[in-house]
């Protein structure tokens, strides 16, 4: 049966027309979510229990119930020196490198240098950008670099975002509600009107993305 899919959301609201996709964080893992990511955000990076998170991690990977890595990237706006964000963002690179689940990604002010390391660590996992905000160019850069990209909270808020999901290939297009309280079939809604397609349309064909990238 097709789904509404909901590629990254901090809420779980067990809805059965959803399959949501649950951000965690390996210091506060709740067993009881049945489909999640994990990842270390680079906001929430702490150095002495990294050792630990990073296990927590390559654990959760192994299990079927963790559908991928993340959220987990780069952030240029943040106090947290550059260098040391890029170290632990590919300590778990190379963990989810060990199987073939996706990775959801933050990414802020960083669009080449995450480009770079994905050509340099030669990864075939799919890679998503997760709540994309950015214009054409920045999008056609990550889209013929294989990225998938996510749309959500700045979709309902940025009109200037319609024309990047008319640019972005069908086969490339998720959509997510990460914390807004809007919900995920509004989310829908104004992705299907901004494609000229059905709500069910829509459905199917973000329902098409989710089973080939989650494979």
């Amino acid at each position: 049966m097709t789904k509404f899919i909901n590629l990254h959301t901090h809420k779980f609201s067990n809805d059965r027309e959803v399959i949501e996709i649950v951000n965690q964080y390996p210091w506060e893992f709740d067993a009881k979510i049945p489909k999640y990511s994990i990842g270390i955000h680079p906001w929430y990076i702490d150095e002495n229990r990294l050792i630990v998170d990073l296990e927590i991690i390559k654990e959760k990977l192994q299990l079927s119930e963790c559908l991928a890595l993340g959220e987990c990237g780069l952030d240029k706006r943040i106090d947290i020196p550059l260098e040391l964000q890029i170290a632990i963002f590919k300590k778990q690179l190379e963990l989810v490198q060990q199987t073939n689940k996706p990775i959801i990604l933050h990414c802020v002010a960083a669009f080449e240098e995450v480009i770079a390391i994905k050509k340099e660590m030669k990864i075939d996992n799919p890679m998503i950008i997760h709540g994309f905000s950015k214009n054409v160019l920045v999008a056609q850069s990550l889209l013929n670099n294989g990225f998938y990209l996510s749309f959500g909270k700045y979709l309902l808020r940025n009109p200037d975002l319609e024309k990047v999901v008319n640019f972005a290939p069908e086969n490339q297009i998720l959509l997510e509600t990460d914390t807004i309280e809007e919900t995920i079939y509004e989310v829908y809604e104004k992705a299907a009107s901004i494609k000229g397609i059905s709500v069910q349309e829509m459905k199917t064909m973000v329902f098409a993305n989710f089973s080939r990238i989650f494979s």
